[in-house]
C-alpha cells in the first residue's frame, strides 16, 4: 500500500533517511510543521506514526520517550544496502569485483534521494546520501576509465554532468573520456562549459587539478594527466570484527577536527593497521582528491624509511614526476606541502617507529585527514588525537574465528571460546587461529585447541606469518636492558607486577627498573592497566618465557630466588606488629635479601590485596625449583592479613597446596606450621573435624620437635569452643598458658588464647574471670602493639560488663564504638562485625528495634561474605531475638530455623541450642513443638554447662525470654 499523504510521507522519509536511529519529536515537528508547529502537533505526529504502522510491517517503527525509530530488515532498505555496496566495492582485492560492486551500488537509484519531497528537513537530510552517491559515481567511472571504457562511458557521464554540474571531478573525468575516444575538441570545449558554469554560478575559476588535465590536453599528450582521485591504499580484510563504538567514536571525533591526525598505537597483531584501513574506508568520501599510504617500516626486517624517502613515495603517488621532487630535504618537504593545500586528501602513515619519522610528513592545511599507526607510543606529536588499541573482546575474537573458519566454529561453541581465550583476543593471533582450520579442513575446533596445548604459539603461524615473528620485530628493536628484564619477566611466576618486583627480578634499584618498565610500556610489550600495577598479555608470557628458557639455568634460579624473597617479605610487612614476633618464631628470623627494595614497600596490605590473587603461582614455582621453604614460608607471612580481611578460601587453598608439597619432604616444622595455619581456615568454616585433626598434627610434630613453646594450644581451644566442649576449650587454654610460662615472659602470653578464655567464659556465666581475661588481652595488646587484638579486646570488656550489669548502655556504647572505629581503620571485618552485633543489642534493649535491625543485618551480611558460619548462626540468633522482642513473631521465627539450618550444617551446637529456645518462644508455651525444642535445646545447654543466656537464666520450667 503506497503512503501518499503528505505528512506520512515526511514523517517515513525523516526515518528512513536514519534507519535505526531515534529521530527525535522536536525534529520531526520541525520536519512537517517548520518554525511555527501547531499546539497539536504531538497528536497529529502520532496519527501519522499509527497511520505508517498500519501499511509497514509489524514492529518496524519503535516508539521512545524521545522520539521514533525504524527497523529495516538487512535488505530492505536500498540506502544501507547501497552503503555497503559501496563499502564492498571500496575494500574489494581486484578492479573487476570493485567495478561490478559500483554498478550493483548504483543501479539501486532512481534519482535524486526523497525527490519528491520538499520538506527543507528532507532535502537536507536527503543531500548527504546523494553527495555519496555522486563519490561512488566517480570512484566507479575512475575504475572503468582505467579499464578501458572511456567510447562507453561518454553518455552517461554527460548525464551525470548535468545532474551535478559543480563537480569538478566528474567534469575531468567526462573530458577525460571525450579525449581517449578521439574526441579533443569536445574534451576542449567540456572545458570551457566547466568554467563557465563555475564562473557564474560561483564566482570562481576551474581547480588546478582541472586546469592541468586542460594544459595536458591543448599540448596534445596521447594519456593527458586525469583529474580523477588517486588511490593507493592497500587491500583490506573483508571480514572487519568488533570494535564498534571504538570505530563509531574515532569517526566522530576526525570529523570534527580539520586536519585530523589520529595515532592508533598498540601491541604487535592487534589489527591497527587493519583498522587505520577500515576508517580510511568509512570517511575516505570526505577526502575525494588522495587517498595515499606508505609503509615506514618502523618495526622490521629492513632499515626504517627515512622522512625524505617517504617524500619520494607520497610525492610519486600523487603524480608528481620524478624530475620535479626536488633534491633538498627541505625543498621536498615545501612541495610536499604545495601539493597537500591543493587537495583533499587522507594520508596513512604506517608501521611508524618514532616521532621525528613523521614530524615532516603530517598535512597541515585544512581538508585532510592522517591516520598514523605505530607499535610504541609517540609522546613526541603536538596536536594529535591519540588511541591505544584495545583487544577484541571475547564474544568479537571468537566472532572473527567464525567468519574466518565457518560453520565448525558454531559447531563447537565450547571449544571455539577457548581458542579464542588462548588467542588472549589479539586479531593477529585470532586470525592466525583460523587460518590453520581453514587449510586443514578435517580439524574440529577442539583439534586445534589440543595442539595449542600449553602454550600456543607455535600453532599460531601461517608461512612466513606468525605472532612470534610480530613479537620478535618489537623486542629485537630493544636497548639491552630493557631485552633482559623482559627476558626475565618470563621467569616471574605471576601475571601482575609492580616496579619492586622488577627491580628484585633484574637485580635493579628501584628508578632504573622504573625506568625500563615505561620503556617496555611504551612499546607495548608491557601493559599498566592501573598506576604502579603492570601485566603482560598471555601470549607476550609465553613469548618472554621462551627468551628466559635460552638463559642460564643460574640466572633464571637467582631471578625466581630474588622474586620469591621480596614476595615473603612485602607479606611480612602486613601484618600487623604484634603479630610479627609469631611469624618470624616460625621463620626463624630470616632477614630479606633486598632491604632497599622492602623500604619502598609503602602499603604493605595494599600491596597484599594486589598479589593475594597469584599466590599459589608463586608457591608452584618455589616447588616446581626446589626453592622447599620458600613454599610454606610464603602462604605463613600471608596468613595475619588474609585471616583478618577473612580470606578463608586463599588460606585454605594455599595451605593444602603447600601441605600436598611438603609432607613428604622430611620438614615437620614446616609441616607443623601449614598445619596450625590451615587449621584456622577450617575452623572459621565449621569444618571442625578437619580443624581438629590438623591442630592435633601440628601439635604432634612440635612435640617431636622439641619446642614446648609453639604447639597451638590456643588455637584447639578455639574450634573446642565453637564445637561447644567448652570445659575442654578452657582446659586447653590453660595447658596452653602453662607451657608458655616455661619460656615465655608475661607479655609474650598469647593474647588469642586469652581472647577465646574470654567467650567461653563468658558463655559459662563466669563473668568476674572473664573481665579479669578480658582485660588481660588489652593489658598484652597493648604490650605488643597490637591493634586488631586491642579492638576486639575492647569489644570484649564492655559486652561482659554490660552482661554483668556493671555497665549503663550508654557507657557500653562508647566501648563499641570505640571498638568499631578501630576495626573499620584497620579492615578487621570480622571484629567490626562483632562491634555491629553488639550495637544492635543494645539499642534492642533500649527498644530501638528498626535501628537495631538494621545493624543485626549488615553483622550478617558481613559474616556471610566471609563465610564464618559460626558467628553467622550467632548473629541471626541475635537478630532473631531482636524481632521477637519487637513484636514480628513470624520474622523472628523464619530468621530462628535460618540459624538452626546453619547451625545444623556445621555442626555448632551453641547457636543450634539459642536458635532452638527461640522457636520455642515463638509458639504457646504449652504447645507439644515449643516443649519438645525448649526440652531440646535445654538438653544441649545442659550438656555445654550452660546456664545462662547473654546473662539471662536457662529455665525448663519458665518460658525463656531472649
Amino acid at each position: 500500500m503506497a503512503v501518499t499523504a503528505t505528512r506520512d510521507r515526511i514523517v517515513l522519509a525523516m526515518l528512513l533517511l536514519r534507519p535505526g536511529r531515534i529521530v527525535g519529536l522536536g525534529e520531526l515537528t520541525e520536519a512537517v510543521w517548520g518554525a511555527e508547529p501547531p499546539a497539536t502537533a504531538r497528536g497529529q505526529l502520532q496519527t501519522c506514526v499509527s497511520r505508517l504502522r498500519r501499511v509497514l510491517p509489524g514492529g518496524a517503527i519503535l516508539s521512545d520517550p524521545a522520539g521514533y525509530r525504524i527497523r529495516p530488515g538487512p535488505d530492505e532498505l536500498d540506502a544501507t544496502v547501497f552503503l555497503r555496496l559501496v563499502e564492498q566495492a571500496r575494500s574489494a582485492g581486484d578492479p573487476g569485483s570493485a567495478r561490478a560492486a559500483y554498478r550493483k551500488a548504483l543501479d539501486l537509484w532512481r534519482g535524486s534521494a526523497c525527490a519528491e519531497i520538499d520538506a527543507p528537513a528532507v532535502r537536507a537530510a536527503a543531500a548527504g546520501l546523494d553527495e555519496r552517491r555522486a563519490t561512488a559515481v566517480e570512484d566507479w567511472v575512475d575504475l572503468e576509465l582505467e579499464a578501458g571504457q572511456a567510447r562507453e562511458l561518454i553518455g552517461e557521464l554527460s548525464g551525470w554532468v548535468e545532474q551535478f554540474p559543480l563537480r569538478e571531478r566528474l567534469r575531468g573525468q567526462l573530458m577525460t573520456a571525450l579525449y581517449r575516444s578521439g574526441r579533443q575538441a569536445d574534451a576542449l570545449a567540456e572545458f570551457r562549459r566547466a568554467r563557465d558554469v563555475l564562473r557564474d554560478e560561483l564566482g570562481i575559476e576551474p581547480g588546478p587539478e582541472l586546469q592541468e588535465l586542460h594544459r595536458s590536453m591543448l599540448a596534445g599528450e596521447s594519456r593527458p594527466v586525469s583529474a580523477a582521485a588517486v588511490r593507493c591504499l592497500p587491500r583490506t580484510v573483508g571480514d572487519f570484527t568488533g570494535r564498534t563504538e571504538l570505530v563509531d567514536r574515532l569517526l566522530g571525533e576526525v570529523r570534527q577536527a580539520d586536519p585530523a591526525v589520529l595515532v592508533i598505537d598498540g601491541m604487535a597483531g592487534s589489527g591497527k593497521t587493519t583498522l587505520a584501513l577500515h576508517l580510511a574506508a568509512r570517511t575516505g568520501d570526505r577526502y575525494p582528491d588522495a587517498h595515499l599510504y606508505v609503509d615506514l617500516r618502523g618495526y622490521s626486517e629492513q632499515p626504517p624509511v627515512e622522512p625524505a624517502a617517504a617524500l619520494i613515495v607520497l610525492l610519486r603517488q600523487l603524480g608528481v614526476a620524478p624530475a620535479d621532487i626536488p633534491l633538498e630535504p627541505v625543498d621536498r618537504i615545501g612541495r610536499w606541502r604545495t601539493e597537500v593545500s591543493r587537495r583533499r586528501l587522507l594520508v596513512i602513515l604506517d608501521n611508524v617507529g618514532s616521532s621525528s619519522q613523521i614530524t615532516d610528513l603530517l598535512p597541515a592545511t585544512p581538508g585532510s585527514l592522517t591516520l598514523v599507526t605505530a607499535r610504541r607510543r609517540l609522546p613526541g606529536l603536538d596536536g594529535v588525537r591519540v588511541e591505544s588499541l584495545p583487544l577484541l573482546a571475547p564474544a568479537e575474537a571468537v566472532v572473527l574465528l567464525e567468519r574466518i573458519a565457518g560453520e565448525r566454529v558454531r559447531a563447537e561453541p565450547e571449544a571455539a571460546a577457548e581458542v579464542a581465550r588462548r588467542c588472549g583476543g589479539l586479531p593477529l593471533a585470532v586470525r592466525l587461529a583460523g587460518a590453520r582450520l581453514v587449510h586443514r579442513p578435517r580439524w574440529r575446533v577442539a583439534d586445534l585447541l589440543r595442539r595449542m596445548g600449553g602454550t600456543a604459539l607455535p600453532e599460531l603461524a601461517a608461512e612466513e606469518r606468525t605472532v612470534t615473528g610480530a613479537f620478535s620485530l618489537t623486542y629485537r628493536q630493544l636497548p639491552e636492558l630493557p631485552q633482559r628484564v623482559f627476558r626475565l619477566l618470563g621467569v616471574y611466576p605471576g601475571s601482575t607486577f609492580d616496579t619492586l618486583a622488577v627491580a628484585a627480578l633484574a637485580g635493579l634499584p628501584a628508578d632504573p627498573a622504573a625506568d625500563v618498565l615505561d620503556d617496555l610500556v611504551d612499546v607495548h610489550l608491557v601493559e599498566e592497566p592501573e598506576p604502579g600495577l603492570f601485566r603482560m598479555h598471555d601470549l607476550l608470557r609465553q613469548f618472554a618465557a621462551a627468551l628466559a628458557a635460552e638463559l642460564a639455568a643460574e640466572e633464571r634460579r637467582t631471578a625466581l630466588i630474588e622474586s620469591l624473597d621480596l614476595q615473603l617479605h612485602a607479606l611480612a610487612a602486613a601484618s600487623s606488629p604484634g603479630f610479627r614476633a609469631p611469624l618470624e618464631r616460625d621463620l626463624r628470623g630470616i632477614r630479606p635479601r633486598r632491604p632497599d627494595l622492602l623500604a619502598e614497600v609503602g602499603n604493605p596490605q595494599a600491596r597484599m590485596e594486589q598479589e593475594r590473587s597469584q599466590l599459589i603461582a608463586f608457591i608452584e614455582a618455589a616447588a616446581a625449583a626446589g626453592l622447599t621453604d620458600y613454599v610454606w614460608q610464603i602462604p605463613r607471612a600471608a596468613w595475619r592479613p588474609l585471616f583478618v580481611r577473612g580470606y578463608m578460601d586463599d588460606i585454605r587453598d594455599t595451605h593444602l597446596l603447600v601441605m600436598s608439597k611438603i609432607e613428604k619432604a622430611g620438614n615437620p616444622r614446616a609441616v607443623a606450621v601449614t598445619a596450625n595455619y590451615l587449621a584456622s581456615a577450617y575452623g572459621r568454616a565449621g569444618e571442625h573435624a578437619k580443624a581438629e585433626r590438623y591442630l592435633l598434627l601440628a601439635i604432634r610434630y612440635w612435640e617431636e620437635i622439641g619446642e614446648p613453646r609453639q604447639p597451638p594450644y590456643s588455637n584447639l581451644a578455639m574450634i573446642y569452643l565453637t564445637m561447644g566442649r567448652f570445659p575442654e576449650s578452657i582446659d586447653m587454654i590453660f595447658t596452653g598458658r602453662r607451657v608458655a610460662a616455661l619460656g615465655r615472659r608475661r607479655q609474650e602470653l598469647d593474647t588469642g588464647g586469652t581472647g577465646i578464655a574470654v567467650d567461653v567464659l563468658a558463655r559459662l556465666g563466669r563473668y568476674p574471670e572473664a573481665l579479669r581475661h578480658a582485660r588481660l588481652r588489652m593489658l598484652l595488646s597493648i604490650g605488643v602493639g597490637e591493634e586488631s587484638t586491642a579492638a576486639a579486646a575492647l569489644l570484649s570488656i564492655g559486652r561482659v560488663r554490660y552482661l554483668a550489669g556493671s555497665l549503663s548502655r550508654e557507657r557500653a556504647r562508647r566501648y563499641v564504638d570505640a571498638a568499631a572505629a578501630a576495626a573499620s581503620r584497620l579492615g578487621y571485618r570480622s571484629v567490626f562485625a562483632d562491634a555491629q552485633n553488639d550495637r544492635a543489642r543494645l539499642l534492642r534493649d533500649e527498644g530501638r528495634y528498626a535501628e537495631a535491625v538494621a545493624e543485626h543485618r549488615a553483622a550478617t551480611d558481613i559474616a556471610i561474605a566471609l563465610r564464618d558460619y559460626p558467628h553467622e548462626a550467632d548473629y541471626r540468633c541475635q537478630y532473631a531475638d531482636t524481632l521477637l522482642r519487637s513484636g514480628d513473631h513470624a520474622g523472628a521465627q523464619a530468621m530462628y530455623r535460618e540459624a538452626l539450618r546453619v547451625a545444623r550444617e556445621r555442626n555448632l551446637p551453641y547457636p543450634m541450642a539459642r536458635a532452638q529456645a527461640g522457636l520455642a518462644d515463638c509458639l504457646d508455651h504449652d504447645d507439644p513443638e515449643a516443649v519438645r525444642l525448649r526440652a531440646t535445646a535445654c538438653d544441649l545447654f545442659d550438656r555445654m554447662g550452660i546456664t545462662t543466656i547473654d546473662g539471662r537464666p536457662v529455665n525448663r520450667r519458665e518460658r525463656m525470654k531472649p
